[in-house]
């Protein structure tokens, strides 16, 4: 197959656009009631692989809460810090399950929490507070997605990367596993370059220290 690609930045990508895209790239014109969920699928990948500093986001105070657990916000990927206000040692650390249920049971002793551990769609603290904390997360939120938001910053200003991950899921719905495999490297060297970019963005002007042992 050959692949000529149009990777130059647009102002008005949009997610009818992009399902009309898809069908164009795929030369089809039986998928329309398929091609939302390439484009679904695609997110989900895109969530799974991309970490960049666009995507850090914080609530401000999730939760002023007495109880164990606080839910997660709809949009979390992955936590990036949470840290309680107003106290000498905001940041708690992570435990994990089993650790924090059996340092802290439930219906034992409260107090501050120090601790936290993360198990489905909520934080659970640890101990359980014995009084109202006002929690803060910054964590990795997933873009809005397309068929809600109609546009969002990574679509607006990559589009290649939604196009190339939805055409290697529509590529493996009609079985052609040969095109799958070349979008998916497109989209692949894509991410890549889009996060190596951020990385070094994120630590240019950073001096590097060595520890001694």
């Amino acid at each position: 197959m050959a692949i000529v690609i149009d990777t130059g930045t647009s102002t008005t990508q949009t997610y009818a656009a992009l399902l009309s895209q898809i069908a164009l790239w795929m030369n089809r014109n039986d998928l329309g009631a398929v091609i939302p969920s390439f484009v679904s699928l695609a997110e989900s990948r895109i969530a799974r692989d991309l970490r960049i500093r666009k995507q850090i986001s914080s609530t401000g105070i999730l939760a002023s809460t007495t109880t164990r657990a606080v839910a997660l916000p709809s949009d979390w990927l992955e936590l990036v810090d949470l840290s309680i206000t107003g106290v000498v040692a905001p940041s708690l650390q992570y435990m994990t399950l089993d650790q924090l249920e059996a340092r802290f049971p439930e219906g034992g002793c409260a107090g501050q929490p120090y601790f936290y551990t993360i198990n489905g769609d909520n934080i659970f603290l640890g101990p359980e507070p014995d009084s109202a904390y006002p929690i803060e997360v910054i964590y990795y939120a997933r873009f809005p997605t397309l068929s809600v938001a109609e546009s969002n910053w990574l679509y607006t200003n990559h589009p290649s990367i939604y196009l190339y991950a939805a055409l290697r899921e529509g590529c493996l719905f009609v079985k052609d596993t040969k095109s799958a495999a070349e979008w998916d490297a497109l989209f692949k060297s894509e991410v890549k370059s889009l996060q190596d970019d951020d990385d070094e963005a994120t630590h240019s002007g950073s001096v590097l220290v060595v520890k001694t042992l």
